[in-house]
């Protein structure tokens, strides 16, 4: 069916909808979220039309207030601003104070007294300095100290404005940490319920799922029709592709093609397609779970060139080890295939210097230099993405992975290959994350991912159990 036509106030619904979703799905998943006040980049567009506009009001307020008589029309607006923030702060028990705030910040008063050239506003702001000491977090406690040396009504007022939007955004992060445990129990149900109201509205919006986990179904359809490949490096099972099995050719089970679909996100390329539908809330995490992996295969590619081009020597010194661990891993920080290069071209001289260094404190000889030569080849080289070392490592690191991805999410010592000793514990602590991350999602939209995958691709699949 063609698309339909939304009104703005259906768009503005979805919009309401997404936000409060993601809102739920941060909170469960992240310990640490909080919200954040709104911020602009300093030299954009809505910063700048931002900083016009506040500062031609609070000009506005600062002229009215030093004419003679004063004019308070902007004063008389703020303190209802100020009043009903307030009483946005308090909880449920807070009868008492609400009716105090009521009755001090009476606006038909405060006006009345205005037009009768009785209105006192330092009064009224020692009155709402002294709620706010009540009301605020203690790590608010220096700054509402520091309004009450203010002196000029309109600073004072604009402090007032802004510590309050601060409290504001403190009170609302109390209530997502009151929440959390609550939501954790229902999120699943919740999401769902959520994306389908969406999906109602939307319903030819699941263009990008259904291409995912096509190619999901193609590869784990070729990968299950293939005899198991031989071990790879370290001899472990976890090299295995997802979803592989020997034998004849089999359809592969809804699981395994769902397994491979989460896989391949972490190979997703920025910018050339869009997030699948149902994963754009998890896009930021698992892209930094991605841009983890890529920064762990340099990693391990690095330390295993090493291995064998410092020879025995060096490899046995768990000191020499440790220390060209600690600088891969510093030089390596960001994603970007340029800075891959600058850094392996760092590593690789800092690693052969370090080399010669250690070689000689124990009487031995230092690298030619047509030797020297050759091995920074071998590690610079590292940062082709089509370098053997480094594809294989790439490649374990994925089928590690698959591991935690599975609905059991089960690993163990044996499932990690020997090559990747040396960032074990870095992989386990991603793997925690990305497992936690993709069983939240499994569970809130698996039957639907199966549904079309039954539907589309796999009529003769095996359930998902």
């Amino acid at each position: 069916s063609p698309p339909q036509a939304l009104s703005m106030s259906e768009l503005q619904q979805i919009t309401d909808g997404i936000s409060k979703l993601t809102t739920v799905h941060e909170t469960v998943l992240n310990s640490d979220f909080k919200l954040q006040a709104a911020s602009f980049s300093p030299k954009s567009l809505e910063k700048g039309v931002k900083e016009t506009l506040h500062k031609a009001f609070w000009d506005s307020l600062e002229e009215q207030l030093s004419a003679s008589p004063p004019d308070y029309t902007r004063a008389i607006q703020l303190l209802q601003e100020i009043k009903e923030a307030l009483l946005s702060v308090l909880l449920p028990w807070h009868n008492h104070l609400r009716s105090q705030i009521e009755e001090a910040l009476d606006v038909e008063l405060i006006r009345q007294e205005a037009e009768h050239g009785a209105l006192d506003i330092c009064s009224l702001t020692v009155y709402v300095l002294g709620t706010m000491a009540r009301l605020c977090a203690p790590i608010r406690d220096e700054e509402v100290r520091g309004l009450q040396s203010l002196t000029d009504p309109a600073q004072l007022l604009r402090e007032i404005f802004q510590v309050l939007g601060l409290r504001k955004t403190d009170m609302l992060n109390f209530i997502i940490q009151s929440l959390r445990t609550h939501l954790q129990d229902h999120s699943v149900q919740y999401e769902w319920k959520k994306f389908q109201e969406l999906l109602d509205k939307l319903p030819n919006s699941l263009d990008r799922i259904r291409e995912w986990l096509c190619k999901a179904a193609a590869e784990a359809s070729v990968s299950s029709s293939q005899p198991s490949p031989p071990p790879a490096v370290g001899g472990s099972s976890a090299a295995r592709s997802p979803g592989a099995v020997s034998g004849s050719p089999t359809v592969p089970s809804l699981a395994s093609v769902l397994n491979r679909g989460y896989v391949n996100l972490l190979c997703w390329e920025p910018g050339q397609k869009e997030y699948p539908e149902m994963l754009v809330m998890d896009q930021a995490r698992l892209q930094e779970v991605q841009a983890q992996v890529n920064r762990l295969t340099a990693t391990a590619a690095v330390l295993l060139v090493a291995s064998s081009v410092c020879g025995s020597t060096l490899r046995g010194s768990p000191e020499f080890v440790a220390r060209l661990k600690r600088v891969t891993k510093v030089l390596l920080e960001g994603p970007s295939c340029t800075r891959c290069e600058e850094a392996l071209e760092e590593i690789s001289d800092q690693l052969l210097q370090e080399g010669c260094r250690t070689l000689l404190q124990l009487g031995y000889a230092a690298f030619t230099t047509d030797k020297y030569a050759s091995r920074k080849g071998q590690i610079k080289g590292i940062a082709d993405k089509s370098n053997a070392v480094r594809h294989v490592i790439e490649q374990q690191i994925h089928s590690l992975l698959s591991l935690f991805v599975s609905p059991d999410g089960q690993t163990s010592q044996k499932d990690f290959p020997k090559g990747l000793d040396p960032i074990q514990e870095e992989l386990l602590e991603m793997g925690r994350r990305l497992g936690s991350a993709i069983h939240h999602n499994r569970q809130a939209f698996g039957p639907f991912y199966s549904g079309i995958l039954k539907k589309a691709f796999l009529p003769d699949a095996e359930p998902d159990s």
